[in-house]
């Protein structure tokens, strides 16, 4: 059983293993057609965080400039091995906050989405579940973040 305040994953090759020490702030499940073609899937579930609460347990990962829809790009960092993505860090958030890729997990079903976005441009197959909050674009973390993910988003910025 994990620690309840630490949560470790890694990639598939088990070169890179990382630790996330606390919980995420917020896990969005993102429906868009970037993130489809870059995950090769349906939609990508990111776990938002304080960069500094990742701790690399083992390995090194590789960081990939990858183009996003806004233009502005992001970097994915990748086991340089099997080429598993691990999080990404969108120019947003800069170097401040991971988004951590929640199936590399070992316990992924732990942090299940706050909110699905854009689905708008979701699969037609993918059925929504009632009592999540869905949005056709993106939303303002305000009205849907808990009070104290908002606290902590703050603080993160603040430094």
């Amino acid at each position: 059983m994990q620690d309840e305040k630490h949560f470790d994953g890694g990639c598939t090759c088990r070169r890179v293993r990382y630790r996330m020490t606390s919980e995420p702030m917020f896990v969005n499940c993102c429906h868009c057609r970037w993130c489809q073609r870059e995950t090769g899937s349906a939609f990508v579930l990111n776990a938002m965080i304080e960069a500094d609460r990742v701790q690399l347990l083992s390995g090194e990962v590789e960081v990939v400039d990858t183009p996003s829809e806004s233009g502005k790009g992001q970097k994915i960092s990748r086991c340089p091995d099997c080429r598993v993505a691990l999080w990404s860090n969108y120019s947003g958030a800069g170097d401040k906050a991971r988004f951590v890729r929640v199936g590399t997990l070992d316990d992924p079903d732990r942090f299940p989405p706050g909110i699905h976005v854009f689905t708008a441009s979701k699969q037609p197959w993918v059925v929504l579940p009632p009592g999540i909050p869905a949005v056709p674009a993106y939303y303002d973390s305000s009205q849907v973040w808990p009070k104290e993910s908002l606290e902590r988003r703050a603080a993160l910025f603040a430094k």
